[in-house]
């Protein structure tokens, strides 16, 4: 197998203290910044920040949909980690900043498959997911900076 890796990054003009609250609100903002490739969004357990369980389906192209069953972790304060419990699939949350901006970042890695389909899931997948993170958190600059 080999690890695949999408970054995605966007500086917001609010404090980092509501950027970060903002990112691990799993019961409220999480679900108003979501873009069309995310369905069946739903809260398990927690709602905030660490300890949570969220379930969604994410159709990352037409024929790309992956049952995403997330475990939220944080382990250091400007960071939380979603490991999906049904795969390799691993999101890092990090919100940096000083005085009124912030800097989101976010980073998926998976383990991608080998052979030619992992060759071609290597070269075009991180630029998807790469594009749909973009759009989520231009969706959170959005609802923060409103």
């Amino acid at each position: 197998m080999n690890q695949v890796q999408a970054v995605a990054e966007q500086v917001i003009n609010v404090p980092v203290d509501q950027v970060r609250a903002a990112v691990a609100d799993y019961a409220g903002v999480r679900g108003k910044i979501l873009t069309s490739h995310y369905r069946d969004y739903e809260v398990r357990s927690g709602g905030t920040g660490a300890g949570t369980v969220v379930h969604w389906t994410l159709q990352a192209t037409q024929k790309r949909v992956r049952d995403v069953l997330v475990e939220v972790s944080s382990p250091q304060p400007d960071v939380l980690v979603e490991a999906d419990r049904n795969s390799t699939l691993i999101s890092t949350w990090t919100v940096q900043g000083s005085g009124g901006s912030s800097t989101v970042r976010v980073v998926t890695t998976w383990e991608g498959a080998n052979g030619i389909g992992g060759f071609f899931e290597r070269i075009f997948a991180p630029a998807g997911l790469r594009r749909i993170h973009g759009e989520l958190l231009a969706n959170l600059a959005r609802e923060l900076q409103a």
